[in-house]
């Protein structure tokens, strides 16, 4: 039975009210990790009568989202549009990408908010550092640019949307004292540009970090001080990848693209998805980028299908996570292929999940 064929909004609250006992349960047997019963109500939750609130976190459900286009010459509007319609779902967050004097929402990307066939929001990247370091942002040289773009958003794009600052900081981390570009500079910078916007006016701006999950630097010491403070967070991300090649690297389920870690570091590091509901708990979790390619010397159709086919039963023992954003792309830095439909078996697994009822999350 589903919360759609009942028509009592009493027994409605009733149900949610049960529904946490089983959904933590299955979580707690599957290893996922402790500090989601706040989201247990809504892992499976599903329909037309999930909504979201000012911080763009649903009321049950799971936001569905994409980044398309990616290392291409395509217009990522234009990507977007193909990627919903081969995979058969409207792609409620749009994530792009912008750096430095870039003022932004474009007005191709307000046009994608804009759409009342399909509603979207934006997740929109800055690295307000650009051609800086993080120290100097956090020290007020790039104030000029902050306030820019405070007035630019204030004048142009009132609607909510994620802000992520800098993706992935950990690949650009130079722990060298002085060097401007520490983890402690990244959550300073992070802290004085929110906190800038805030001052300003603008209240529109989710704030959503997006750490990189790989292991090497999830476990080095300086990992923790990237964090900036819950008071200007508003929900954790994460950019993460699997291998679909059997028993390659990065190989696995959905739960081991969330909580991956190195077995002789467990007690250091817990994986992802527990570090953030254990240390962060009631903050949404947001899958920023997430991706699944095939390393096999000869691509096996089934063997990306097969990890696609993981995805909702892993995802219904996470509940923290509240959005789900794939990023697409022929080839990577890497040169591997994220496309959902490099192969039909591929894109048949994929549109199963895209066709997942979760997330059905009215806008």
């Amino acid at each position: 039975m589903t919360f759609a064929t009942l028509n009592s909004d009493r027994v409605r609250r009733v149900v949610r009210r049960l529904l946490p006992i089983g959904v933590l349960a299955a979580g707690v047997l599957a290893g996922a990790g402790t500090g989601t019963a706040a989201f247990a109500a809504d892992a499976t939750a599903a329909g037309p009568q999930c909504t979201v609130d000012a911080k763009l976190v649903p009321t049950c459900g799971v936001l569905w989202g994409a980044a398309a286009g990616g290392f291409s010459d395509v217009p990522r509007d234009q990507a977007l549009k193909t990627f919903e319609q081969k995979t058969g779902r409207t792609a409620a967050i749009y994530h792009t990408y912008h750096k430095g004097n870039e003022l932004f929402p474009t007005k191709d990307e307000v046009a994608m908010t804009a759409d009342p066939a399909r509603p979207r929001t934006l997740m929109l990247n800055w690295k307000v550092a650009y051609g800086s370091t993080w120290a100097k942002v956090a020290a007020g040289a790039q104030d000029a640019r902050i306030d820019r773009e405070a007035a630019y958003l204030k004048a142009n794009f009132t609607k909510p949307f994620f802000l992520v600052l800098h993706h992935e900081p950990e690949n650009d981390v130079n722990p060298k004292a002085g060097s401007g570009m520490t983890a402690k500079d990244f959550a300073a910078m992070y802290r004085h540009t929110i906190l800038r916007l805030r001052a300003a006016g603008v209240t529109n701006a989710v704030s959503t970090i997006a750490y990189m999950n790989y292991e090497k630097w999830n476990n080095s010491p300086w990992w923790g001080d990237l964090y900036p403070g819950d008071d200007v967070i508003d929900w954790i991300g994460v950019d993460s990848y699997l291998n679909a090649q059997p028993n390659g690297f990065h190989s696995g389920d959905f739960t081991s693209l969330m909580n991956r870690t190195t077995g002789n570091q467990k007690s250091k590091y817990p994986g992802f998805y527990t570090w953030a509901t254990t240390k962060h708990p009631g903050k949404p979790v947001m899958v920023a980028e997430w991706g699944v390619y095939d390393s096999s010397a000869k691509v096996n159709g089934a063997n990306k299908a097969k990890t696609f086919d993981t995805v909702l039963k892993n995802l219904a023992a996470m509940p923290a996570i509240k959005g789900l954003v794939y990023f697409e792309t022929a080839r990577d830095q890497s040169g591997h292929d994220i496309r959902v439909d490099d192969t039909p078996q591929a894109l048949t697994a994929f549109k199963r999940v895209a066709a997942d009822p979760r997330f059905d999350v009215k806008l």
